[in-house]
């Protein structure tokens, strides 16, 4: 889904979140031995984000199987919620995104599903929809035969950003 310029340079991602009524959860601890999320240069690149909410996992087993194609499209577009919450944890703002780099995608699938590309919609309409002309972003699909904890998505961001409104993020 994409804004009419005229909406996205007139708001910010913040405002078009709530606008879309959406919140952000809090930004997921990592669950191994890594970090949420990385800055180098100007690029921020978050480890993959699974479909959390409260640190449950939402959407468990195989799209196709389990799952239906809109559960993958939701299970998508939370994990990309999650993605963003990373962002935000690392940024203050949001408004600090240059641009959506390149989303990508690893679904958990059933033998013989096809509808990848419905599914990670979830993930590129909701990006669109808050970043605007800073979300048209590039894209890649993966299908994992086994998902960590079972989950039904994973979305990594890369993320152009402005160093000029704020510092450097800092493990803590």
């Amino acid at each position: 889904m994409h804004l009419a310029e005229s909406e996205t340079s007139s708001s910010s991602p913040e405002s078009r979140l709530l606008a879309a009524g959406l919140s952000l959860p809090k930004a997921a601890a990592a669950v191994a031995n890594y970090e949420p999320c990385v800055i180098t240069g100007n690029m921020l690149y978050t480890s993959g984000q699974l479909p959390w909410i409260d640190g449950q996992l939402k959407f468990k087993g195989k799209i196709g199987k389990d799952l239906t194609p809109e559960q993958g499209y939701e299970a998508c577009k939370l994990s990309t919620l999650n993605a963003i919450a990373q962002l935000k944890s690392a940024l203050g703002e949001l408004s600090r995104v240059i641009r959506i780099v390149r989303l990508e995608g690893v679904l958990n699938v059933a033998p013989g599903f096809t509808e990848h590309a419905k599914a990670l919609n979830g993930a590129s309409d909701l990006i669109n929809q808050i970043f605007g002309a800073a979300g048209a972003h590039t894209r890649m699909i993966y299908s994992n035969p086994e998902m960590p904890l079972d989950c039904a998505s994973l979305v990594v961001l890369w993320t152009e950003i402005n160093h000029a409104e704020g510092g450097q993020y800092l493990p803590s």
